[in-house]
Parts: structure tokens; sequence; C-alpha cells
């Protein structure tokens, strides 16, 4: 399945272990894409994350975490840092992307064609705090905005997953 040219899915971003994170081998699968931290009040939700990853990886689902730094400096760390923390601390194995701005002047082009998407409450723009997540469908685009609060497991994001695979 090919994606839409407008879809998140298409631009270039860098892996948090170096090299291109290959956002296009993931066309045909559903995505969740999180800004993450390991420096938050939220950083505990890599564990639903992770759980969440694990349930649906064998139908076509991946979460994709996207460190960001630009909320209280809350992702100080290197590359390095960021993949023992997440491994060593949560036990993360889903893919993680280079760290990059999400808002301002140098965001990056993945969340340039993310933040359009609004989620229940009507909010689009900005993101407003670590763990914001974008739910990506198989067809490449962003079918589902959910604030930071809403925990990985949350009833509403399950379901939004679940129908998004089919």
């Amino acid at each position: 399945m090919t994606t839409d040219a407008s879809s998140p899915l298409d631009v270039e971003i860098g892996a948090l272990t170096g090299g291109p994170a290959d956002l296009k081998s993931y066309a045909g699968q559903v995505v969740l894409v999180v800004n993450v931290a390991s420096k938050c009040g939220l950083t505990p939700q890599y564990n639903g994350l992770e759980k969440l990853h694990e349930r649906y990886a064998e139908r076509g689902f991946t979460v994709l975490g996207v460190p960001c730094n630009q909320f209280l400096g809350q992702e100080p760390g290197s590359a390095e840092e960021i993949a023992e923390f997440c491994s060593a601390t949560y036990g993360v194995t889903f893919p993680m992307t280079e760290k990059v701005d999400v808002n301002g002047e140098h965001r990056h082009p993945l969340y340039q064609r993310l933040v359009g998407a609004a989620d229940a409450e009507g909010h689009s723009g900005d993101i407003r705090w670590n763990f914001e997540k974008f739910l990506i469908g198989r067809d490449g685009q962003v079918v589902a905005r959910f604030s930071p609060q809403t925990e990985p497991e949350a009833a509403a994001l399950v379901a939004a997953v679940e129908k998004a695979l089919g």
C-alpha cells in the first residue's frame, strides 16, 4: 500500500541510533506517534506505550517515539542516554527517532504534517506538552489525536487503535 503525498510517513527523519528512521517502511501499518521525554511527570507513560506496542505489533501496529526537549528541557540527554534510559527503565522496544523540535520555527516536517489534526476536544495546532499522541491509519493519514494526559491504555485510545487496525 502506498501513502498519500501528504502523509506524515513520507517525511525523512533520523533514527535515535543513527541513520534514517525510514517511516515509509510503516506504510500499510497503524502508527502511534508520540513526542516523548525522559524527565517529565508523564514519563511513566512509556510503560503503557510499550504494552500497547507489544499487544498489537503482530497486527501491524507500532509506537514511534519522538524525543523532544522543548518542554522545560525535560529531554536533555544525548541519543545514547535516551536509548539507555528507555531500555533500562521501561524496557522500550518500539522505534525511536532522533530528538526534534515539535513546535516553533524549527518544527520538524513530521510535526508540520501532524499538528493540523484535532483531538476529541477540538485542539489542533501546537503540541501542548510531552506525550501528545497521533494515530496514523493504514492509509498513512492521521485518524486521531490524543492529549498528553491520555494514558496509552485509555479506552478511547485503545478503541481508536483497534478500529484503525480493522
